[in-house]
């Protein structure tokens, strides 16, 4: 599968009809789909109507622009207009199609992209893999014993196995840099508000984004998706730069670096930390960073995350599904929402200085360094029905404890990439983070950039070929 801007580019040249990009996506996903169970909805007719139009457009002597007869998956959280949206959930499986696409997926199309379906996630995106009630086990194509990740999982599994150039994503604690470290793709968490969606309040889980296989196809996503809508009050103003250039351009020699593995919290795989610190010490002598030797203790924000995330899994519920309807739920989310339900105003208010407390000490050490790095995850792809890891590198640790490091981003409204870094002993992608101070989202991509120039990656699952 080429990537985004080669396919793009060939039909805005009249190289190649976007219908004829469409037919090989569709037959991509016609024989590659059941084993993989990425897409859980697809649209054939909506998608040859929009690559119609494109291909119309070039004929015009029109350009129908930056992702133009790009097919790609919706994430199943997200709405796209035509389609249902049922949140991974039994309770809203069913429903017909919404009326309106997110402000995301709004732009992607007016850039000419080519929605085909709807992709797997778990249910309202509350874990990190992609096993529901309403749709099944999502599989990772280098290993279908394991996990795509989640909540992205759908979008994961689709990209590295081939089937479409690129997936939405979206980024509560990790859902969009999870998967991209499991399945061996490029995922930006951009900072909080450059990407619009609305939101009943500031919170963790409205940062949409996009699995690619490039750091140039996330640069262009990023350039036709971002900037302010008036539908949230904290979109933040255009960022002045178009990042598809300034990875190729941006200054970052002398920039302050350090990499740390534990957190203060954090309990890692050695494999995994092997893999990412190796990763880490290439980057920063391609960069040319200067390496800061602190040490770097922060609150647990694997807790702080998990009593924020929960507020925001209430405002996916309607009326009526719980308790009233608590069994069909999955365990996590009805888990999550039993002990939630009695949380005191008191109760609440002191996990709100809790991460407080958390962004204090995210801004002391961002006035010592520029860039942080770590892995992506604790460990490689863990098995694809669950449960969560509870042992890693022979010690016991709490559920969650597998991916402790991507919740400090969304807490603390941080930039953060995960690229992939290397493979462990049974072939499985590992990920490095790359984590910038606030809004800074240039610097990571850049610097992501930087590193795919010294050590590419394989696009693909070796299975489905380059």
């Amino acid at each position: 599968m080429r990537t985004v801007i080669e396919v793009a580019e060939a039909v805005r040249r009249g190289e190649q009809k976007a219908m004829e990009v469409l037919d090989e996506c569709l037959d991509a996903i016609d024989k590659g789909n059941e084993r993989l169970n990425a897409f859980v909805h697809l649209d054939v007719d909506q998608a040859r109507a929009a690559a119609d139009a494109v291909d119309a457009a070039v004929a015009r002597g029109d350009d129908p622009g930056p992702f133009a007869g790009v097919p790609f998956g919706v994430k199943d959280l997200e709405d796209c207009a035509g389609m249902p949206t049922s949140r991974g959930s039994l309770l809203y499986k069913g429903r017909g199609p919404v009326a309106a696409d997110s402000v995301h997926v709004a732009r992607l199309r007016a850039a000419g992209a080519v929605p085909v379906g709807k992709t797997a996630a778990p249910e309202f995106g509350a874990t990190c893999f992609t096993d529901t009630k309403a749709w099944g086990t999502t599989r990772n194509p280098w290993n279908t014993a394991r996990t795509p990740g989640g909540s992205s999982g759908g979008s994961a599994a689709a990209v590295a196995a081939g089937l479409v150039p690129f997936c939405t994503a979206s980024d509560g604690g990790g859902s969009t840099r999870i998967p991209a470290a499991f399945a061996g793709l490029v995922g930006l968490k951009p900072s909080y508000g450059r990407i619009p969606h609305p939101s009943l309040a500031p919170s963790l889980t409205s940062v949409f984004g996009a699995l690619t296989t490039t750091v140039a196809d996330c640069a262009r996503h990023l350039d036709v998706t971002a900037g302010p809508h008036d539908i949230d009050k904290v979109s933040l103003p255009p960022a002045g730069v178009v990042y598809e250039q300034i990875i190729e351009t941006l200054e970052v020699a002398g920039l302050r670096a350090a990499y740390s593995s534990h957190l203060g919290y954090a309990v890692v795989d050695p494999e995994v930390d092997d893999v990412a610190h190796g990763a880490a010490q290439e980057l920063i002598d391609a960069a040319g960073l200067e390496v800061v030797d602190r040490d770097i203790a922060f609150t647990d924000a694997l807790r702080v995350w998990l009593t924020a995330g929960t507020a925001d899994l209430w405002t996916d519920l309607e009326p009526g599904m719980f308790p009233e309807r608590a069994q069909e739920f999955t365990g996590i989310v009805r888990v999550g929402l039993e002990r939630s339900q009695d949380v005191t105003v008191p109760q609440f208010a002191r996990r709100l200085r809790w991460r407080e407390s958390l962004e204090t000490e995210m801004a002391q050490l961002y006035e010592d360094i520029d860039v942080l790095l770590t892995p992506t995850t604790a460990v490689p792809a863990f098995e694809a029905e669950g449960p969560l890891p509870t042992l890693i590198a022979g010690q016991e640790v709490a559920p969650g404890m597998c991916v402790p490091y991507t919740m400090l981003g969304n807490l603390c409204w941080n930039p953060a990439i995960s690229v992939p870094a290397g493979l462990s002993a049974d072939g499985l992608p590992i990920g490095l983070q790359i984590m910038g101070r606030r809004h800074a989202d240039d610097v990571v991509l850049r610097l992501a950039r930087i590193f795919e120039q010294t050590r590419p990656w394989p696009r693909h699952a070796p299975a489905q070929g380059a």
